[in-house]
């Protein structure tokens, strides 16, 4: 085992053992069969993200240093996720066939990975280091968050239903916070990083955007008022649908949110099914139905730079992964925007495009956003299974429209 030295640059070893001891405490509780499942396409196994994310760490970190041996090279066809300038990789939909190499062999590569990382960081003279050691934990943060939801929809798909975690305490004291609309900024404002600490390369580079008369809701949208619209028919009529998201909803029969019981009374968790709490902000909506919830309530979605206006300056306080909860929250207080943190990601109107002068990273790392402006579209805020250090105010995460397994949902926004 390596000791990490005080030599070491300050308060990078120090976070690198701890975002890497988080991934491993997410899955303290799953088995090794739990570990291997994959769902669907969009999603991998558990034991996949613990190998993948070391895997980054070995090809963009550790890959710098002439003396650095691979655990075993085979594995790096087995890891490698879409970065098509490193090599090829094995098919995304059969993750889940890879009996090989055991669980126990992926947590030994780890720990192999590890102790290769802080030997480079106390001997290494790079200046480039710190900052590709922090892109890849900003990148195993993303795959945490992947790591819960994809497990919660392997874990619905069982009909035994399973819990992740134990039972969420009700909340019986919670009171509906009225919905009411505040008013944005308008004219030209600024948006992207602004330069100090960490972003990808996606947020950048900052620039001007010209904002209409708008306001945006005071908070998410609810279980109350989603299930309002599927009561009365929000899933039966097309004059509320794009055509696409029309489309995808005949084909696939959605009837409500994807985790929702069919009588409407419940939902699944990450702690097994309860009750849904109609204070609650709605989750795991594509776009599509956020699109059409939108419509419905004669709104529209907000668009991702009268979100970003809105944040910035604003505290990162909500009910994001470190509260352990792994599930949104009701809406508290009475002032200002609430919710612009944690809870749902919240679908915007904006695809997933490129800002004005923006370049990807140079060489493989180059591949990690860009290639993806295409066909998708923006969400901002994080979730209740996003880790606090990993969120922004010019954060963009991006999904397909057709998306629903992740915790997302929508604030709606107007025109004035």
């Amino acid at each position: 085992m390596t000791t990490w030295h005080s030599s070491a640059p300050a308060g990078i070893a120090a976070r690198f053992l701890q975002v890497r001891q988080r991934t491993l405490e997410l899955c303290a509780s799953l088995s090794a069969e739990d570990l291997q499942l994959q769902s669907m396409p969009d999603a991998s196994p558990g034991k996949w993200h613990l190998a993948h994310t070391s895997w980054f760490f070995e090809q963009f970190v550790l890959g710098r240093d002439p003396a650095y041996r691979p655990r075993d090279p085979a594995w790096h066809y087995l890891f490698n996720s879409y970065y098509q300038s490193v090599g090829p990789m094995h098919a995304r939909p059969q993750r889940g066939l890879l009996s090989r190499p055991s669980l126990d062999e992926v947590r030994d590569y780890r720990r192999y990975v590890d102790d290769a990382v802080g030997e480079l960081l106390n001997r290494a003279d790079d200046a480039e280091l710190p900052g590709l050691i922090e892109l890849g934990l900003q990148h195993e943060q993303q795959h945490q968050e992947l790591l819960l939801t994809d497990i919660k929809h392997a874990f619905w798909c069982n009909p035994l239903q399973p819990a992740y975690r134990a039972p969420i305490a009700a909340s019986a004291d919670a009171k509906a916070v009225p919905l009411r609309f505040v008013d944005g900024r308008e004219g030209i404002v600024e948006i992207g990083h602004r330069g100090e600490g960490f972003a990808f390369d996606n947020e950048t580079p900052r620039h001007r955007a010209l904002l209409q008369p708008h306001a945006l809701a005071n908070r998410l949208v609810t279980n109350a008022e989603y299930l309002a619209f599927v009561r009365e028919g929000g899933y039966r009529e097309p004059g509320l649908w794009l055509s696409d998201g029309w489309a995808t909803l005949q084909r696939e029969g959605w009837q409500h949110p994807i985790y929702w019981q069919d009588d409407l009374t419940g939902e699944f968790t990450l702690a097994g099914v309860r009750a849904l709490d109609p204070h609650e902000p709605v989750c795991h909506l594509s776009y599509y139905e956020a699109e059409a919830f939108a419509r419905w309530a004669g709104a529209r979605l907000p668009t991702e730079a009268e979100w970003e206006s809105a944040a910035q300056g604003v505290a990162i306080d909500g009910n994001l992964q470190d509260a352990q909860r792994f599930q949104p929250r009701a809406a508290s207080g009475d002032a200002g925007l609430l919710q612009l943190y944690g809870d749902v990601w919240e679908w915007t109107a904006s695809p997933y495009v490129s800002y004005p002068g923006f370049h990807p990273l140079p060489g493989s790392l180059g591949e990690y956003n860009g290639k993806f402006m295409c066909g998708q579209w923006v969400l901002r805020g994080g979730s209740c299974v996003t880790p606090r250090g990993h969120v922004r105010a010019s954060y963009r995460n991006f999904f397909p429209p057709q998306a629903r397994w992740q915790f997302a949902g929508l604030r709606l926004g107007q025109d004035r």
